[in-house]
């Protein structure tokens, strides 16, 4: 299935046209773009000065997924001790009563060491989900293209979006799961072990392997939510500052204003991931802390209120992951040459339809 994934993606009406011409200002007007992004088939492809490889091959979805290592890798280990905080929040809020309390807590009890704990887990964990995460939701938003047609992929692009980048994270979750859970029995669980390779063989002579699978179903709740809003709340987000916003056409900006538009984006886009997906988020980090517990258990200890703690905190933090996993996964776009279409753009067979029908 991937192969003829990866054989349909040459063909998509998301392809950058990179083949024939530039993504931006030095596309032929004789190679028409379908929409804003498709691609005449050539027998011997000619790649844009700068540009590594062709859009919707191999090597392109393997330095997609090599962007989304380093960027969701990179950002998740940067902010280990506000993600320790926010867990110990959401799990002891009696003892950890805010963000500030929760730092100075920790600090009196662990000293500054204690605010990497988890760090090995979520570095390895977050990588491998990255590399999921964003390398599948290229594949799939390129497969889902093909199947739905140039023209409903442009008018339906929001569920693409959604579709394509809930697909890739129910692969993300399975891959990140196990290093999920020992993180957060790392972080919250008083008299654990503190580093990962004591943490595995613990967790797996306790309840073998389905103890880091258990967090599995309210992780998908957690991370779908979150992803969905994430690439889709973010591909319109771009779309929109073009078009409203920024005072050229992205065409005509430098690769810097481009990535700082990037950044913007990705941090609104954050804000609504954050709480989409807290209430999951919260029962995820109990779940974690108390063995033998379900999802649904956890939830009932926590209650609609207790669902909700943590939430500033982890506002600050997605956005801010957010938007630097976005900023750090196109900054690697433009490091290695790989292709970055623009904003997609209405079919040109779908203006005249359009206008026939006086609807233009």
């Amino acid at each position: 299935m991937l192969q003829s994934m990866l054989e349909l993606s040459k063909h998509s009406p998301f392809a950058c046209p990179v083949q024939i011409a530039s993504c931006d200002a030095s596309q032929a007007a004789d190679k028409p773009l379908v929409p804003g992004r498709s691609i005449a088939a050539a027998a011997t492809p000619v790649l844009e000065e700068g540009i590594t490889c062709e859009f919707g091959s191999t090597k392109y979805f393997a330095l997609c997924g090599l962007g989304g290592i380093l960027s969701c890798g990179i950002t998740h280990t940067a902010i280990v001790p506000l993600d320790l905080v926010k867990c110990r929040i959401q799990v002891d809020p009696a003892k950890y009563k805010s963000v500030f309390h929760g730092f100075k807590v920790t600090l009196q009890e662990d000293g500054f060491r204690g605010l990497g704990k988890g760090w090995a887990p979520t570095f390895f964990g977050y990588s491998m989900q990255g590399l999921c995460k964003f390398g599948f939701y290229e594949i799939f938003k390129v497969f889902y293209s093909n199947l739905i047609g140039e023209e409903n992929s442009y008018v339906w692009r929001t569920s693409l979006y959604l579709a394509a980048s809930a697909s890739a994270e129910f692969f993300a979750d399975i891959a990140l799961s196990p290093m999920e859970a020992a993180k957060v029995r790392i972080q919250t669980q008083p008299g654990f072990v503190s580093t990962l390779r004591e943490a595995l063989p613990l967790m797996y002579k306790d309840e073998g392997l389905g103890g880091f699978y258990k967090g599995l179903v309210p992780l998908w709740m957690r991370q779908i939510p979150y992803t969905m809003m994430k690439f889709a709340c973010f591909e319109r987000t771009v779309e929109l500052l073009y078009k409203h916003v920024v005072p050229k056409p992205r065409a005509d900006c430098t690769k810097g204003e481009q990535l700082v538009v990037t950044f913007a984006a990705g941090y609104i886009a954050g804000v609504f991931c954050a709480i989409v997906s807290h209430p999951a988020d919260t029962v995820v980090s109990k779940l974690n802390q108390e063995k033998g517990s379900t999802a649904l258990e956890a939830a009932k200890k926590l209650g609609m209120m207790g669902l909700w703690k943590g939430l500033a905190p982890r506002i600050v933090m997605i956005g801010t992951l957010t938007a630097a996993q976005w900023f750090i996964y196109d900054a690697v776009k433009v490091w290695l040459g790989i292709p970055r279409p623009p904003p997609p753009e209405m079919p040109e067979s779908l203006k005249k339809k359009l206008a026939a029908a006086g609807q233009l």
